[in-house]
């Protein structure tokens, strides 16, 4: 597992801007035990004057006077003496003594002139506020403490005390030592001896904090060149494994690829119904639901294989893609397999339907608009035909069926006219009705003359001396009408000498006709449905309806060069992000 490198972070601080420090070499130091000093300005010396007679010198604090006449060194000018100013005061005029109110100024700007870092002042503002002390600045903290005797710049903070050979007495900061001046002027103008500044020494703090500094900085110009090297690699790894490939891709959509024309077309399946069509059929008649299964059907057999196989016997789809002026990608061998021919094909071809609306869409490609528009037509063709098979069975089924139940029909109808007319033959009669008829015909006609004679014997018999021999055939008479009477009802009733009653050979022939009717009104209904199949069969019940007929193009549809870089840009992003993350997971596993 890889570790990240932790490093603190410090917010260094400039020191305050000000002036260098003139360099000069340093000066022999008048006292034994100074310190060493820093570099003071070198005054160019003057031109050699004439010797003079050399004055008494004057020992004590009374040579460093403003009106002494000699100070013991002599009129030369030393090397650490700084050069006096032009509007400096003349010889025998009174000198500002250090440490006055009236000095802090200049002594502020010297301090100002040592080159002290903010560290330093901020130590000697805080030792200053420990001590109590009015200091207005930070560099007048760093005053008031010399004037105090306190090296502001020492961690302990203890009293460096250091004087002259001269003894205590002459207002100089702890630290520093006498040197003269001389003017340029060269006639006089002594001033008082400025002082050497100590030389300041980093402290050991100061050094670790500049040499952290310098690792942190050589971390961070380190980890910086990393972070370079690694954009450079990544940039490099996007340019070849997303960027050149969207280049190239590019190049081939708007310079090689050849342009494709396509024809869209739109047709609806709708079913014809008998306006007598009740149920749920009525109810889904007229929506995209009842016709759902034909449009689909249709569509599978619009993207199968048979149909491209029929379109390139038919207008010679094979040809057409294999033709030298398709570009190389999008062109198919002369030989090529079926398989490549029908993959081509469900490119160039798409067909969809909306069951919403019941629509079949259609577009053909091809890289001539009228080549295009051949291809749609042809399609439509063979998308009716298969509307055409798909009811053709119904229909056929239809027309097969009542034609049976007519013959069948038929049938027992001549059966049932052959048993009436056996029925007739055998009992030698036409009509059951016809006979039963006749016989009660007779019946009555014999009842009538039997009561005729009835009364007439009736009346006979009561007369006081009836003849006998005019009652005797009367009675006769009445008997022979009775017996008569009683055969022709047992005719009616009774089995006759061929076995059968009227009653038994009416009901025979009654059930025989009633047959033959039944069989009639069959047939009448079988011709019937006969005849409506026969009409529904020249009808067709499944059409196909063109709503959007296909144009040729003017302008090629494809490619389109801006999506399909856009789309290839995306894709090998994606890839490129994939591997790498999964790069990047396998390599923790494996550190890990």
């Amino acid at each position: 597992m890889t570790m990240k490198l932790k490093v603190n972070r410090f917010r260094t601080r400039r020191p305050d801007p000000v002036a260098p420090a003139p360099a000069a070499p340093v000066a022999a130091p008048v006292a034994a035990a100074a310190p060493p000093r820093l570099p003071v300005t070198e005054v160019p010396p003057r031109p050699a004057a004439a010797p003079a007679p050399r004055p008494q010198p004057v020992i004590g604090d009374d040579a460093f006077q403003p009106g002494a006449e000699e100070d013991g060194f002599g009129a030369g000018p030393f090397p650490t003496a700084a050069r006096a100013p032009q509007n400096a005061a003349p010889t025998g005029t009174a000198m500002v003594p250090p440490g006055s109110p009236e000095a802090a100024p200049m002594e502020i700007d010297a301090i100002r002139r040592e080159g002290l870092t903010g560290r330093q002042l901020r130590m000697a503002r805080r030792l200053a506020q420990k001590h109590e002390l009015p200091a207005t600045s930070d560099f007048d903290a760093v005053r008031l403490l010399r004037a105090r005797g306190i090296d502001p710049f020492q961690s302990n903070a203890v009293l460096d005390l250091v004087t002259s050979a001269g003894g205590g007495g002459d207002g100089l900061p702890p630290g520093g030592s006498r040197a003269l001046t001389v003017t340029p002027g060269g006639q006089g103008g002594m001033q008082l001896p400025q002082t050497i500044k100590a030389a300041q020494l980093p402290s050991p703090e100061l050094r670790a904090e500049q040499a952290h500094i310098a690792e942190v900085g050589r971390i961070q110009r380190d980890i910086a060149r990393r972070r370079r090297r690694r954009s450079a690699l990544l940039m490099a790894r996007l340019f070849i494994f997303v960027i050149l490939p969207t280049i190239l891709a590019g190049i081939y959509y708007y310079t090689i690829a050849t342009p494709l024309y396509s024809a869209k077309t739109a047709f609806v399946i709708q079913q014809a119904e008998p306006a007598a069509a009740a149920g749920m059929t009525s109810l889904l008649r007229g929506t995209p639901m009842a016709s759902s299964q034909d449009s689909i059907a249709v569509q599978g057999y619009l993207q199968s294989q048979v149909a491209m196989t029929r379109l390139e016997a038919d207008n010679g789809y094979r040809a057409h893609f294999s033709a030298p002026e398709i570009d190389p990608i999008q062109r198919i061998a002369p030989d090529a397999s079926e398989g490549d021919v029908y993959r081509l094909y469900r490119k160039t071809v798409k067909i969809s339907y909306d069951p919403t609306e019941g629509v079949i869409q259609m577009e053909t490609m091809a890289a001539d608009p009228q080549k295009a528009v051949e291809f749609a037509e042809a399609l439509i063709g063979y998308a009716e035909e298969q509307v055409d098979q798909m009811t053709l069975r119904l229909r056929d089924d239809q027309m097969k069926g009542a034609q049976e139940a007519y013959d069948e029909a038929e049938a027992k109808l001549a059966d049932a006219n052959r048993r009436v007319v056996e029925l007739q033959e055998r009992f030698k009669t036409i009509s059951s009705e016809v006979e039963v008829s006749l016989i009660t015909g007779q019946i009555g006609q014999l009842e009538g003359q039997l009561t005729q004679d009835k009364l007439s014997l009736a009346q006979m018999e009561s007369n006081e001396s009836p003849n006998a021999a005019r009652m005797e055939p009367l009675k006769r008479r009445i008997a022979t009408l009775e017996e008569e009477i009683g055969k022709l009802r047992a005719k009616l009733t009774e089995d006759s000498a061929s076995g059968l009653s009227v009653a038994k050979i009416q009901s025979e022939l009654l059930m025989a006709q009633a047959d033959v009717q039944t069989r009639q009104m069959l047939l009448a209904s079988s011709l019937q449905a006969m005849e409506s199949s026969r009409v529904e069969a020249n009808r067709q019940t499944r059409y196909l309806a063109i709503s959007v007929a296909p144009v040729a193009p003017d302008e090629a549809s494809y490619p389109r060069a801006f999506e399909n870089t856009l789309v290839v840009l995306l894709i090998f992003t994606g890839v490129y992000l994939m591997i790498s993350m999964t790069v990047a997971i396998l390599r923790e596993q494996v550190t890990a």
